[in-house]
C-alpha cells in the first residue's frame, strides 16, 4: 500500500531504507547532516538498510560517515547486495548469512551480459572506470561506466550517471530484460542509476524484508519502506507486493524531510 509521508508512522518499529539514491546520491559518501539526522533516528527506532551495494560499499560510503555510538550501531541492520547477505554488529560487524551465486552461474552470467550486448549492437562509453561487469560472488553487477566513476570523478561522475538515466533508461530496461529471458533461473533487477543486478531466483528486496522479519522477529505491518525505485521495474519495486507501508522518494533530500517528519511526530 502506497502511503502519503504526512501520515504518521510513530509507532512503526523498523525504518528499511535503500542506500543509493535514498540516504546517499548515487555512489557518493553519506552527508553530515544525514548522519546526524540517522543517529537521531537510531536512538528510537530499528533501521536497517537494504542496496545493492557490496559490503565494501556500505562501509566506505555509509559506515565510515555514520557517527554514532556503538551502542546505537546495535539498532542498524545491513543487508548488502540486495539482501544476499545480512551483517547486524555484535562487537563488530558480523555476518549473518551470505547466499553465493556458484561459479558456474557467475560465469553464465557474464557470458550472458556480453551475449546482450552484441545481440542489440550496445557500444560501451569511450571511457570507463574501473570493472563494468563486477562479480560480488552473491550478485553480479553490470555498471555502465564502471564501478569506480564517482570514485575518480566525484560530482561530475553524478552528474555522468544521472544524465545517463534520464537520456538512456530504455536501453537499461532492454538490456534488463533480455538478461531475464537468457537467464529464467535466476533474478535479474534494473539497479541505480546505471546499474543491473543479478542473483539467486527469487532473491530482491521483498526476499530481504522476508528476512529482517525472520531474523529481527519484526513483522512487515510493524516496517515502513522508504526508497527512490518503488515504480515497475525498478529495484525497490518488489516490496509493494509483501504489503508493506512505503513512501517513494526523489532522493536524499526528500529522505531527510520524511526522516525529520517521523522525529517530530509524538
Amino acid at each position: 500500500m502506497k502511503v502519503s509521508a504526512t501520515q504518521k508512522f510513530n509507532k512503526k518499529e523498523l525504518i528499511v531504507f535503500d542506500l543509493d539514491g535514498t540516504l546517499i546520491r548515487t555512489k557518493s559518501p553519506m552527508t553530515q547532516e544525514m548522519s546526524r539526522l540517522l543517529g537521531r533516528l537510531l536512538s528510537v527506532k530499528k533501521v536497517a538498510i537494504i542496496g545493492g551495494g557490496k559490503y565494501g560499499v556500505f562501509g566506505s560510503l555509509f559506515l565510515d560517515h555514520l557517527q554514532v555510538s556503538k551502542q546505537l550501531l546495535g539498532n542498524l541492520f545491513l543487508f548488502p547486495t540486495t539482501a544476499t547477505s545480512f551483517y547486524r554488529y555484535q562487537r563488530g560487524w558480523k555476518n549473518v548469512y551470505a547466499i553465493e551465486l556458484s561459479a558456474e552461474q557467475r560465469d553464465r552470467i557474464k557470458k550472458t551480459f556480453q551475449r546482450v550486448f552484441h545481440e542489440i549492437s550496445y557500444v560501451h562509453p569511450k571511457k570507463t572506470y574501473g570493472q563494468l561487469i563486477e562479480d560480488r560472488r552473491t550478485q553480479v553487477t553490470f555498471s555502465v561506466f564502471g564501478q569506480d566513476i564517482v570514485a575518480v570523478l566525484g560530482h561530475k561522475g553524478v552528474l555522468m550517471k544521472e544524465k545517463w538515466k534520464r537520456e538512456h533508461t530504455d536501453t537499461k530496461m532492454k538490456i534488463t530484460k533480455l538478461m531475464a529471458k537468457y537467464l529464467p533461473e535466476l533474478e535479474v533487477r534494473a539497479a541505480g542509476f546505471t546499474s543491473i543486478d543479478v542473483t539467486k531466483k527469487g532473491i530482491d528486496k521483498a526476499y530481504g524484508l522476508g528476512q529482517i522479519e525472520k531474523h529481527l522477529h519484526i513483522r512487515i505491518g510493524e516496517m515502513l519502506f522508504i526508497g527512490d525505485a518503488i515504480y515497475p521495474g525498478g529495484n525497490d519495486y518488489a516490496v509493494v507486493r509483501t504489503g508493506v507501508d512505503y513512501i517513494k522518494v526523489e532522493g536524499p533530500e526528500e529522505t531527510k524531510k520524511i526522516i525529520r517528519s517521523l522525529l517530530t511526530q509524538k
